[in-house]
């Protein structure tokens, strides 16, 4: 093994260049993922600076933190559940049967994953909020409380069934219809046909998509904050308020660190057991997409259930649109740019400060995870895997432990970074490139490296290899990794709560802090900002991908 490792680094240093970026890479991912982790860990296993047990005890001990955890994990399977239901329903419909409107469904269905995290939960307060415009205005109800268990899951499931959505649709789009057609002519009944075939097929699909909700629903910090109240205590918001409520560290630290096991055990089981369980049904051969299983009855009742989603997606960003342009949402709905004016002119300084913290990130993150992929795809080095695992690691940990860590480790020496630029854009960086090497990964496998190598064979460098050869080449992905870069720092809540300060805040922030004044109007504002924003955003980077790869397609060295 050592002799392979002294083989590899000889290898590398004979481009500087490459071994360089390498070392680098490592002792970033070191000091901007392991390290906070690791501060975190520390903390909560430490008492006026001993070493101890205690703050895990009180698990045991107090009834709120046993309450939180069960509260967390129930919510997080059940809103995976529906939100699973709901995604394969409409992968199902909008891939494999021919129903009208797909396309127009399918970015319908996918909005909530471009708006920040808890779009869902301002529009629940407009319509079943105290003075909701169907539980107040249309119901007459005058004490409908929607805080609690009920508003949680069911922001969450709105939130969260997109994802469930995407995931599936590349699942049920591969799966060929002349195996249904197979099993038909042997006698098979539709129904036979789906649960004997077709499902059995999408069963690595379902569980991977069940299994990154589950994340994605135990990471959440926004919704719960807005809506589980008081009586429905849970674990992300409660770290948060053990902090800056009763600035008690050592047991927001060790509320983080129990979050972190079962999005941990989600994570590992998702990548490393549900990824190498797939089943290949694409044969090369031209078939029509279109499903025979499904008889026309059952073809309209999935494509209503589709409706009926999209109908919530319209409506509840119908309800944001209309509370960002009214003067008091329940009691004056008269027209009003009131809310646009607070947010562009008294409350600019926040919007200009979003905006370059997500220009900064976006290039970084998308770049950096576009070189990691290349080198763990097309390079041997030693500690390779240690490298892949610690460059997604902090994507498997819920926002709140990353915040919390890096209170910890950046408030001191030898790093003094907390309330600068510089916390957020690292924060981001760190925190959202895994999604785009996982993309490089997936694509850089797909290409023959003869074609770099014939690059390098001309005199190129291995860095000149990669920008102008392989770059232009992985350019989705490199897409996928700006595009997510940027609407992840433009929505990020749940770290960026714990490192926003006087001098740098986020819309994200304020959006929270103006829902809990009760403010929806102006909340709602600068939630239609955030979303024109993106959207503009994604144009942009397609069009500078674009000309990018077109430009970079004559290669010289």
């Amino acid at each position: 093994m050592f002799s392979k490792s002294r083989s590899q680094l000889r290898i590398m240093a004979r481009d500087p260049v490459l071994l360089a970026l390498v070392v680098v890479i490592f002792v970033a991912i070191a000091i901007f993922v392991v390290f906070p982790l690791a501060k975190v860990l520390i903390a909560s296993l430490q008492v006026r600076g001993a070493w101890t047990l205690d703050n895990y005890g009180l698990l045991a001990e107090r009834r709120l933190y046993r309450t939180a955890l069960a509260n967390s994990l129930t919510v997080g399977v059940l809103a995976s559940l529906f939100s699973v239901f709901i995604g394969y329903v409409a992968a199902f419909t909008l891939t494999r049967l021919d129903v009208p409107g797909k396309k127009i469904l399918h970015l319908v269905t996918i909005l909530p994953i471009v708006s920040p995290p808890f779009v869902s939960a301002v529009s629940i307060l407009f319509l079943f909020g105290f003075n909701g415009l169907i539980t107040n205005q249309l119901l007459g109800l005058q004490d409908f409380n929607i805080y609690g268990f009920h508003g949680v899951l069911w922001s969450q499931v709105f939130t969260f069934a997109p994802i469930a959505y995407l995931a599936l649709r590349g699942v049920l789009a591969s799966i060929s219809p002349t195996l249904e057609d197979a099993a038909l002519n042997v006698g098979a009944s539709k129904w036979q046909v789906f649960w004997k075939v077709t499902f059995p097929l999408t069963l690595p699909g379902i569980a991977s998509a069940f299994l990154i909700v589950l994340i994605e629903s135990l990471a959440d910090f926004g919704n719960p904050l807005v809506l589980a109240g008081a009586s429905f205590p849970m674990l992300a918001p409660q770290a948060y308020l053990e902090i800056t409520g009763s600035f008690n560290l050592a047991r927001g630290a060790m509320l983080a660190m129990v979050l972190v096991v079962p999005s941990l055990t989600a994570f590992a089981i998702q990548r490393y057991w549900i990824a190498k369980r797939q089943y290949v049904t694409i044969t090369g051969k031209p078939t029509a997409s279109t499903s025979k299983i499904v008889s026309a009855p059952v073809k309209w009742l999935l494509y209503g259930i589709v409706l009926a989603f999209a109908a919530v997606v319209v409506m509840f960003y119908g309800v944001i649109i209309m509370g960002s342009l009214t003067k008091v949402w329940g009691s004056d709905y008269t027209l009003s740019f009131d809310h646009f004016r607070y947010v562009l002119t008294i409350d600019w300084e926040t919007v200009t400060d979003t905006l370059l913290v997500a220009v900064v990130t976006t290039p970084i993150s998308g770049v950096l995870a576009m070189l990691i992929a290349f080198l763990i795809v097309r390079r041997n080095f030693p500690g390779k895997c240690a490298l892949e695992f610690g460059s997604i690691l902090s994507y498997a940990v819920p926002g709140t432990v990353i915040g919390i860590g890096y209170i910890l480790a950046f408030n001191g020496a030898p790093f003094y970074l907390t309330g600068t630029f510089a916390i957020l854009v690292l924060c981001f960086v760190f925190r959202y490139m895994p999604v785009g090497i996982q993309s490089g990964v997936a694509v850089l496998r797909q290409i023959d490296p003869s074609i770099e190598e014939a690059a390098q064979n001309l005199g190129a460098t291995t860095l000149q290899a990669f920008r102008k050869v392989t770059l232009p080449l992985i350019a989705p992905a490199f897409f996928s990794a700006l595009v997510y870069g940027f609407v992840r720092a433009m929505t990020a809540i749940s770290a960026a709560l714990f490192l926003v300060s006087a001098n740098w805040n986020l819309m994200t922030a304020q959006i929270l802090a103006q829902v809990g004044s009760g403010r929806l109007g102006v909340a709602a504002a600068y939630s239609m900002l955030v979303i024109l924003i993106v959207l503009v955003a994604i144009v942009v980077i397609n069009a500078i991908v674009t000309r990018m790869t077109r430009h970079t397609n004559n290669v010289r060295f």
